[in-house]
């Protein structure tokens, strides 16, 4: 997309477009557009558009285009670049539709300077994204990471397993007030998930003797009332999710269900074979490295001279995969305990054994990829009875 031509000048080197190239830094309120047009140099020309029109977005790419052919005599494509963020994935989808060549990219993956304080601000962020996009195009290796967007149904099928994290999280939020609400009375041995809670709630007493107060009462029913509103959710949320895993289909005719391979290991459940499937599975991955990236447990060294230390795992993933594979790890360990990888972690523990899981949660989603996309048996591992 880009040429560099002869020019008469003896230092200067002049580039020619083969495209116009646009940037989108996005806001609630405001769209800034920072473009770079054939027939301008590296001259960048900045618009600004209300934040959600569309419309009004694609007008300024006709116009960018019409004033191109102009000055050049040629008509050239739009390619624009856009930050993963709060906007998700629904402007790339649309301007894909338009029939123009949209990425999104990770904006922890552009290079920025380290100075202790630098400048930052929208105009600064549409430069620095323009010419990121400008050395993704010329080919420059490993210059930032694309994001791969989801396909609708994709995104729309995670939202289950992360509705219930929300909604488990919320249950420990209003368990944990009603109990503090209580043990300021002296009362610790409330348990509001019990099925007889509103029952108990009538006969408690202060540590005092006191019959509890009005008030305190009053609220904790209203506590109560949201968290049987919260388990009734999940509970739908959790049959929604079975019926899923159930009528998951596997990627060809003869290909085994890999929620079926996943749910028949021992110490397996729905819940973690659902974040599996939907947060990691579906994609694809050519090697165990990518793969480990994308949760956020690659290994980040730190290497200089005679300076070589281990800053620990990179967290740069998927956080709801990270956390799964976490607690998976330590299931394993409990529920497998012939296997090899546990076999391992026994070995390693002795030198910390934090660190020690961390590493087994790597090794075990990378095993787990290697079951369910190749068929590797995992060794030592344990099935459910039938």
């Amino acid at each position: 997309m880009l040429l560099d031509h002869p020019t008469d000048g003896p230092a200067a080197i002049r580039t020619q477009f083969g495209a116009i190239f646009v940037s989108l830094e996005l806001s609630r309120s405001t769209w800034l557009v920072t473009s770079l047009s054939p027939g301008k140099g590296e001259k960048m020309s900045r618009h600004s558009v209300e934040a959600g029109d569309l419309a009004e977005l694609l007008k300024l790419f006709a116009e960018l285009k019409g004033k191109a052919q102009v000055r050049t005599g040629e008509s050239y494509p739009i390619i624009t670049i856009q930050e993963a963020g709060l906007d998700g994935f629904w402007l790339h989808r649309a301007l894909q539709q338009e029939g123009i060549e949209s990425h999104v990219v990770d904006p922890a993956s552009i290079a920025t300077p380290r100075r202790r304080r630098r400048a930052k601000t929208d105009r600064l962020d549409g430069g620095t994204l323009l010419r990121t996009l400008l050395a993704y195009k010329r080919g420059e290796p490993r210059v930032c990471a694309m994001v791969v967007a989801p396909s609708p149904e994709e995104e729309d099928r995670r939202r289950l397993c992360r509705e219930r994290k929300t909604l488990i999280a919320e249950r420990v939020e209003h368990v944990n007030r009603i109990k503090g609400l209580l043990f300021a009375q002296g009362i610790s041995d409330y348990a509001p998930l019990r099925r007889d809670r509103r029952k108990r709630l009538e006969a408690l007493r202060t540590g005092d003797g006191r019959v509890l107060p009005a008030h305190l009462k009053v609220q904790i029913g209203r506590e109560l009332d949201r968290l049987e509103l919260l388990l009734g959710q999940i509970v739908a949320v959790e049959a929604e999710q079975d019926a899923l895993l159930a009528a998951s289909e596997p990627a060809g005719e003869k290909a085994p269900d890999p929620v079926k391979m996943l749910l028949a290991l021992k110490g397996m459940g729905p819940n973690f074979a659902a974040v599996l499937w939907l947060e990691a599975f579906y994609r694809q991955f050519a090697n165990r490295r990518q793969l480990a990236a994308y949760a956020g447990l690659a290994a980040t060294p730190w290497c200089s001279g005679s300076i070589e230390r281990e800053q620990g795992v990179s967290k740069a993933g998927n956080p709801r995969l990270r956390t799964t594979m976490i607690q998976l790890a330590w299931l394993w360990v409990r529920h497998q305990p012939q296997s090899a990888l546990t076999e391992w972690f026994k070995a390693h523990s002795q030198r910390g054994r934090k660190r020690a899981i961390v590493a087994l949660a790597r090794k075990l989603l990378v095993a787990l990829w290697k079951y369910v996309t190749a068929g590797v048996v995992i060794e030592g591992a344990e099935m459910k009875a039938a």
